[in-house]
């Protein structure tokens, strides 16, 4: 097979020591990306771990909102944490267009073509997730915690939360929304691939609601309200990618009679 058999791809074809060269490279400029975006991250580490900290501070009557540190070393390492957590984000934007750019020399046209949906989507999808553990999930979560504070046996009851436990918590959140949100994306690209069809997944409707909630029962803290506002969503999000299917179906049929 020759290369003018193929002419939507690429012309090069690097022998194997070029791509791993080209991918060290690649590596390379991902790694100096993280590695600036951390020491930035580092010199606002306060001021974004104050952005982390907001919904338990709005959860807390106004004024009486306190979080300590058990250990000496527990506040400094939580910055290091706060830095890192920040700086992925911050970095993922040039990771992810090292990665594509060091993939889509092997793609043919169309295959870059369908793969951009998918990628467009793919941070949409997380940003949203990610937006809905932080502005509706967590205030709610924690105004339940902490309605369990009062009088008990004469004493009082009063929650302290310890800062490396509170962002454990809060990356869990995040980090448990954003890839959970990725399902249709995930759904759609084996639907795509040719691995499961559009009523193979609506015969097992009824396990992956099931599912659903098991996944959120692993994922969030051991609440019914975090459980529910993971599960419902990514029942949503199951129903949603059964219709994009059904929909591009739908235009495939009516393509081919003209065809």
């Amino acid at each position: 097979m020759n290369d003018h058999s193929q002419p939507d791809l690429d012309e090069s074809k690097a022998p194997l020591i070029e791509h791993l060269i080209e991918l060290r490279q690649r590596l390379l400029w991902s790694v100096a990306a993280l590695t600036v975006a951390f020491l930035v991250s580092i010199f606002f580490a306060d001021e974004i771990f104050g952005i982390l900290v907001q919904p338990l501070t709005d959860a807390f009557p106004a004024g009486e909102g306190k979080i300590i540190y058990t250990k000496l070393y527990e506040a400094f390492f939580v910055e290091i944490k706060v830095a890192m957590f920040a700086a992925f984000f911050l970095a993922f934007p040039i990771i992810s267009n090292q990665l594509w750019a060091f993939v889509a020399p092997g793609l043919y046209a169309n295959e870059k073509k369908a793969f951009l949906p998918f990628l467009v989507a793919t941070p949409l999808l997380f940003i949203a997730g990610a937006s809905l553990a932080y502005f509706i999930v967590m205030p709610t979560a924690f105004r339940f915690f902490l309605g369990f504070e009062g009088s008990v046996g004469g004493l009082q009851q009063e929650a302290l939360p310890a800062m490396g436990d509170y962002l454990s918590l809060v990356m869990q959140f995040i980090l448990a929304f954003g890839v959970c949100f990725q399902l249709p994306v995930l759904l759609l690209l084996l639907n795509r691939a040719g691995i499961v069809s559009r009523q193979q997944l609506q015969g097992i409707r009824r396990y992956m609601i099931v599912g659903a909630f098991a996944l959120a029962a692993i994922l969030t803290p051991p609440d019914v309200v975090s459980q529910l506002m993971l599960g419902i969503p990514l029942i949503l999000l199951y129903e949603i990618s059964l219709l994009i299917m059904w929909i591009t179906e739908r235009k495939k049929k009516e393509i081919t009679p003209a065809a």
